[in-house]
């Protein structure tokens, strides 16, 4: 095997076509020539981990930095920065108990994304520790190292604890600020609340002393945000506040699908038109964010034409833009063009139907009052029905006054309860609730008697219904 230089291996190296076979060749002629360059091997890591999947990639780039003694910290943080996420934080965890590498602020940057990516209980408590690591050593001076920690907390939805590091930050910068107004945007559980803390959190970011000026990706939080609300006043002044402060938003693809989203969430679906008709270029987000705003708004003939609209513009539609697609013709009752689009979606489209796609079809024919033909459609599929397709079937049986099809379906969902988890059950009410209002509109009061018994049994709770209107009127109040 003729040697090759140094050069010219880091050369080679940054080729960016490269061969699984180069890579292997180049590998053994740095160990043939004892060339023992951190730099090089950098390099031979990253290229490893883009070739190979997952653990072989962990186990090439472990034995690559385990060739260098005492263990090079450049390396280490390479191979925490290019493997897996989950693999990255095992490989972590496992020199951390060794207590031979002495930590840089890049190390833990770099961890806490792999934390960030792969979210469990077991990432939350690890989290929790290098946090620990983070102040004991005193690398929270370091503006990207909590600003890395709030995406973590949040990531893992633990957002209270990423909103102490943001408050004991005493600087912080447009990243730090994003990543806090993102991590609320983010929060599923109490996910108003959230948004209007992120709007809060946007307001004090205008009059902070240090001056920081909000970014695009700022304001493209920001109107997910009021996405969330519906509350078209703050929504509007935020788009005032992007045209006088940033640019036009027409001429950003990505600002300008937040404003058609917010606009279209927030009743004013003719504003999201216009705004959409401005942009200059439109991604698949931004047409299926303009089709979602005209299903909700019942204009189902508009939002099909959209799709012929969208393919002559050379967007290809995603799983999401049918699922708009199909919400349209649901609320616009068009059975017929909801069928003709499923019909299309995979030989037309090349879209794979997905259990979101069959639910929207039930959905489709139990409102048009087709409940046997959404009942066959839905033991004719090619995957197990859910909870979510028997239940919108047993809601339009009972819309309908159909007994004999609820009273079927209600006792399919019971039997899918015990394949359910605990977070799953604390949900079922509801099926107990619909199986016996079918029987009370029937007059069957034995059933209902003994359904309610079998609730209390199993000690299934409802779900008291809420309202948003406390809460707006609680965020006006308080500015």
């Amino acid at each position: 095997m003729r040697s090759l230089p140094r050069h010219r291996c880091l050369s080679i190296l940054k080729l960016k076509a490269i061969s699984t076979s180069q890579i292997k060749q180049i590998h053994a002629q740095l160990i043939t020539n004892a060339l023992k360059s951190p730099s090089i091997y950098a390099q031979l890591i990253q290229l490893y981990c883009a070739e190979k999947p997952p653990p072989e990639s962990t186990n090439i780039s472990h034995l690559i930095f385990t060739r260098f003694d005492p263990p090079n910290l450049f390396l280490f943080n390479t191979l925490i920065r290019c493997t897996h996420p989950k693999d990255s934080v095992l490989v972590f965890a496992n020199w951390v108990s060794k207590r031979i590498l002495v930590f840089d602020e890049f190390t833990y940057v770099f961890v806490l994304g792999s934390c960030a990516r792969f979210c469990s209980l077991s990432t939350l408590w690890l989290g929790r520790q290098i946090h620990a690591h983070i102040v004991k050593r005193g690398f929270m001076f370091d503006i990207l190292v909590p600003t890395t920690l709030i995406h973590f907390y949040a990531s893992n939805k633990d957002i209270n604890s990423g909103r102490r590091v943001f408050d004991e930050m005493s600087i912080r910068s447009s990243a730090t600020w994003n990543a806090m107004i993102t991590g609320y945007c983010s929060q599923r559980k109490r996910a108003k609340d959230c948004a209007f803390n992120a709007l809060r959190l946007f307001r004090n970011m205008l009059v902070d002393v240090s001056g920081v000026k909000p970014t695009d990706t700022t304001m493209v939080c920001v109107l997910s945000a009021n996405s969330q609300l519906g509350v078209l006043e703050s929504g509007a002044c935020v788009h005032g506040y992007v045209e006088k402060t940033i640019y036009m938003p027409e001429n950003d693809m990505f600002i300008g699908t937040g404003l058609v989203d917010m606009y279209c969430k927030s009743g004013c679906v003719e504003s999201a038109l216009q705004i959409f008709n401005r942009m200059r270029e439109k991604n698949v987000l931004t047409w299926t964010a303009m089709a979602t705003g005209l299903a909700i708004h019942g204009r189902g003939n508009e939002a099909i034409r959209l799709l012929d609209s969208m393919r002559d513009s050379g967007v290809h539609p995603n799983a999401v833009t049918f699922t708009s697609l199909f919400a349209a013709c649901c609320n616009a009752g068009l059975v017929e063009e909801g069928l003709n689009l499923f019909n299309d979606m995979k030989g037309k489209w090349s879209v794979e139907p997905q259990i979101q796609h069959y639910s929207c079809i039930v959905d489709l024919l139990g409102r048009a009052g087709h409940l046997k033909e959404a009942y066959n459609f839905i033991m004719g599929i090619p995957v197990k029905a859910d909870a979510i397709l028997w239940r919108s079937l047993l809601s339009a049986s009972n819309v309908h006054g159909d007994v004999i099809m609820g009273e079927k379906v209600g006792k399919i969902l019971l039997q899918l309860q015990p394949e359910l988890t605990s977070e799953d059950l604390a949900g079922t009410g509801e099926d107990y609730v619909a199986l016996s209002n079918i029987y009370a509109s029937a007059e069957r009061w034995q059933e209902v008697e003994n359904v309610r018994k079998e609730m209390k049994s199993k000690g299934v709770e409802t779900v008291p219904g809420s309202s948003i209107l406390q809460t707006i009127t609680h965020y006006a109040l308080d500015g």
